[in-house]
């Protein structure tokens, strides 16, 4: 398969090299998580002489004497090596009963920097704090970028590879079958594998039934306003029996697998967070068209689906903004930066385009603001509001 170096990641990396923290690197099942740590090893062999790495892969069968904390940790330390910069990367961590304990142990000893990767069942941010005593630095693997996407296959032309792009997604390991039904395939097996093992076992949730309709209902209404009472209200009329408090606690696990990304609402003039009501958004939309096809495709809703993943992506904390009886897609927020955004399918008719600019005029701060669209025309100011053509906005 062929490789490509994930910038941003890398250089996360790279910036906290030789720190204290413990490093997880997580996110969605098959983004990338093990090939970035093998990039990172690489680039550390090539700039740190000092370089001594203890590598541990719990996919590989020669691994199999290590499934036991005792011996992971006597592993870890028989490969030290005094005066040098020792770093100690393992992957498929959870594998390893008791993981938890070597990696206290190791890390309490001050002379191993520390690097995880492991199933999202394991390695959440929700649980980071009881499984380990130091300090952890999360970094988060999204599927490939359009960016990356046109890496990996080549710039063509700008707006119909956005077209193949948001039907293949960013999973890449589908990259290498030529046959659309082949690529399906292989990500449906990776949503199997995320509902049966990452949520069913880990959870031992005993309604596989309800949670594969809950995720397909999830699906065919990303950007949708959404709340648990109001999906088990559905389901429960298309003969699927639950309740709220069931489908809450089924759409929570969904979310902490990375397959899903819940995002609250804020009021933007009393400039506070609301509880009720919120948006969900799909990691990648080529998951959607393996499973759902074209069925009720709304390009709109998909284009906003795109934009939150990439704003999340990028490393802003997004929210639904709320502006009186209006909405603007997203307020998103990044170190002391705020942005408005909204996205739309077409913008050329004049109604349209006023839904989209009206909330943002209403918006009295000094703060960017953006309209994100297929214009396929270059960027331009409408009133202060930057007007952006969605694929280009993506490759920025």
């Amino acid at each position: 398969m062929k490789k490509i170096e994930r910038v941003s990641y890398l250089e996360k990396l790279q910036g906290l090299r030789l720190t204290p923290d413990i490093k997880i690197i997580t996110g969605v099942r098959r983004s990338g998580k093990s090939e970035l740590i093998r990039s990172h090893m690489d680039w550390l062999k090539e700039n740190d002489k000092k370089a001594n790495i203890i590598f541990v892969d719990y996919t590989l069968l020669s691994a199999e004497s290590l499934q036991e904390y005792h011996a992971l940790h006597e592993h870890v330390e028989s490969q030290y090596r005094k005066s040098r910069n020792n770093y100690v990367f393992i992957d498929e961590v959870q594998m390893c009963k008791g993981f938890e304990k070597a990696i206290n142990s190791l890390h309490a000893m001050q002379k191993y920097d520390i690097y995880l990767t492991g199933s999202n069942a394991f390695l959440l941010n929700s649980d980071l704090a009881t499984l380990f005593t130091g300090r952890v630095m999360t970094i988060e693997v999204y599927p490939f970028s359009f960016a990356e996407y046109r890496t990996y296959f080549g710039q063509k032309e700008i707006q119909s590879q956005l077209d193949e792009y948001i039907q293949e997604g960013g999973l890449a390991g589908s990259y290498i079958y030529s046959e659309s039904d082949q690529k399906t395939a292989y990500i449906q097996e990776v949503l199997r594998t995320i509902l049966e093992r990452d949520i069913i076992q880990r959870y031992k949730l005993s309604d596989t039934f309800l949670l594969n309709k809950l995720a397909e209902y999830l699906m065919d209404n990303v950007s949708n306003i959404t709340s648990a009472r109001s999906v088990a209200n559905i389901l429960n009329d298309d003969q699927v029996s639950t309740t709220h408090v069931t489908a809450r606690n089924y759409i929570e696990a969904l979310c902490r697998t990375f397959l899903f990304y819940q995002v609250k609402r804020y009021d933007i003039h009393g400039k506070e967070y609301l509880r009720m009501m919120d948006k969900y958004y799909l990691v990648d939309s080529g998951i959607r068209y393996a499973l759902l096809g074209t069925r009720n495709m709304d390009f709109g809703r998909i284009y906003e689906n795109l934009v939150a993943i990439e704003l999340l992506r990028r490393g802003y904390d997004i929210y639904v903004g709320k502006l009186y009886q209006k909405e603007v897609d997203f307020v998103a927020m990044r170190s002391g930066e705020k942005i408005y955004v909204q996205v739309s399918d077409d913008i050329h008719g004049e109604e349209t385009f006023k839904r989209e600019y009206s909330p943002l005029l209403q918006i009295k701060d000094a703060y960017p603001k953006y309209i994100i669209a297929r214009t396929r025309v270059p960027k331009y100011d409408y009133h202060g509001i930057q007007v952006v053509d969605l694929a280009e906005w993506l490759i920025e």
